[in-house]
């Protein structure tokens, strides 16, 4: 649970770190099956709550992604090498980072959202989104953790043993069998303990270091300052998309449009804010707003969602010059499950009531970049935002400014939202770009390159956010390299915790 508290809209960030460290003391020492069972015990209280926003939707649902991460964690606390204190030290990080790419993975492309990394997208660990990504992240958190742990036991231990030892402990039975295990640590490996704790922190801090020192993605050159505005439309939140008429969405977009006051470079609409259909190019919404481009003499960016048949529909994010026609297109590529389309309908239509979802959105290909005239656009929608490579491809294609048409309308409370300007801080860190989120009824947001929030909206909001950002077109370790290095880096800190796992003779 305190993990949870540590993810938004909590973000309570240090709870993360001491939630790890109290993973890491009831793991120590302790059989596989005790290990997995503590394991899911750490998912149950971390995803209960970190999902808590599935329960609007299907109950049933949310009882299986809690099963299904408790799955994760409690193969992840099997996997720790718990023997000895160095063991959880190495298991501990690497176990969480496979779970973690694992959970980001299967089924159905992953489900990302409540993970350690979020909780500390706004902490001070978060540098080192740079290097290694989320992973990363999660493993100097856990590493961190377990690292104050052992400082923790070792202070304990030597505490206990001195009284003991000076005859001033006198609390004998169950707090005599507690303090055993610590009291014969403490006199055996008190340095080498206190030592391999002292080192944990230093690897954190120098990771830390590392990512606020190391390449940001400025590159070299000039970098051109862009105007942008994020416009929200407004609304009530917590309604599903047949109870909201699609032309009251769009007008509530124009009327803020039609507010902006320039000098300004770019307009970002949100997710989905217009419905037609066929091609948006021949509609009267696609003629509009390239009327309302030329006006401001801006390229705007809008969310649209083309019908395509009775049982399909594209999600795109089309952008449009200041000469009021259509430049650039990018169509989503990772699709949420049992949200724009249902696997296996075929067979979950017998078992589940699919009314939410009558139709499958088609997924695009490639990476998400705009080519505009405000410049190259690295473009993830929604969902999309919690994978970390579709972020890194579009910075590989070009992108020089990440933007994020979302829409999460349909949640009554603030915990998906929240999370996802959680997720676009980490792409910011990870990428070196500044973003901007747009979203019908929040948030909407301007995130410079080292993950700040420089201005958000309110819930449900009729508003638009303006700002100067900035075009940049370097590469940082992680767009170069991507998980790899951490998933090896995984396993073989898997593999050497279980050979240090063996009991001392």
């Amino acid at each position: 649970m305190a993990i949870a508290l540590s993810l938004p809209p909590f973000g309570w960030w240090p709870l993360g770190v001491v939630g790890l460290g109290a993973l890491a003391t009831v793991l120590y020492d302790r059989p596989a099956g005790r290990r997995a069972t503590l394991g899911a015990a750490l998912g149950f209280g971390q995803y209960a709550i970190g999902l808590w926003w599935v329960t609007e939707f299907n109950v049933g649902g949310y009882v299986a992604l809690l099963v299904l991460s408790m799955v994760f964690t409690a193969a992840a606390g099997a996997v720790v090498g718990s023997r000895r204190w160095i063991g959880v030290l190495v298991g501990l990080p690497a176990a969480l980072m496979a779970g973690d790419w694992a959970r980001g993975h299967f089924p159905f492309g992953g489900l990302p959202l409540g993970g350690i990394a979020l909780g500390q997208a706004a902490g001070p660990l978060v540098p080192v989104a740079r290097l290694g990504g989320p992973m990363l992240v999660t493993g100097v958190t856990a590493a961190g953790g377990v690292g104050l742990a052992i400082l923790v036991a070792a202070g304990v231990g030597v505490a206990r043993l001195r009284r003991q030892e000076s005859g001033s402990d006198d609390s004998g039975g169950v707090e005599a069998a507690r303090g055993r295990r610590a009291t014969i640590s403490a006199r055996s490996f008190p340095g080498r303990n206190i030592v391999a704790g002292l080192m944990a922190l230093g690897v954190v801090v120098a990771l830390v270091v590392g990512g606020r020192l190391g390449p940001d993605g400025a590159g070299t050159g000039v970098h051109r300052s862009v105007s942008v505005a994020a416009v929200q439309g407004g609304g009530t939140r917590g309604l599903h998309a047949a109870d909201v008429d699609p032309e009251v969405v769009f007008r509530r977009q124009v009327d803020v449009s039609n507010t902006l006051r320039g000098p300004l470079d770019l307009v970002v609409w949100p997710e989905d804010v217009i419905r037609v259909q066929g091609p948006i190019a021949s509609t009267p919404e696609g003629a509009e707003v390239g009327r309302l481009a030329t006006r401001l003499g801006v390229t705007v960016v809008a969310g649209v969602v083309e019908d395509v048949g009775t049982d399909r529909f594209r999600n795109a994010a089309v952008a449009w010059s200041p000469a009021g026609v259509i430049v650039a297109r990018y169509d989503k590529v990772h699709r949420v499950p049992f949200g724009e389309y249902i696997p296996g309908r075929s067979l979950f239509r017998h078992v589940a009531n699919l009314d939410l979802v009558p139709r499958d959105a088609i997924a695009g290909h490639g990476p998400g970049v705009l080519v505009t005239p405000a410049g190259p656009l690295g473009t993830v929608i929604s969902y999309e935002v919690f994978f970390e490579d579709r972020a890194r491809s579009a910075i590989h294609a070009g992108g020089e400014f990440l933007i994020v048409p979302t829409n999460a309308s349909s949640y009554r409370t603030s915990q998906v939202p929240a999370q996802e300007v959680a997720a676009a801080q980490l792409r910011a860190w990870e990428t070196g770009r500044d973003t901007v989120q747009a979203a019908p009824t929040g948030f909407s947001a301007l995130i410079d390159h080292d993950g700040r929030v420089l201005a958000r909206t309110t819930l449900g909001r009729q508003q638009a956010i303006t700002g100067q950002l900035t075009l940049r077109h370097g590469r940082t370790l992680f767009v170069r390299l991507g998980d790899l290095p951490v998933l090896v880096l995984a396993v073989i800190g898997l593999i050497a915790a279980t050979r240090l796992a063996p009991r001392p003779r």
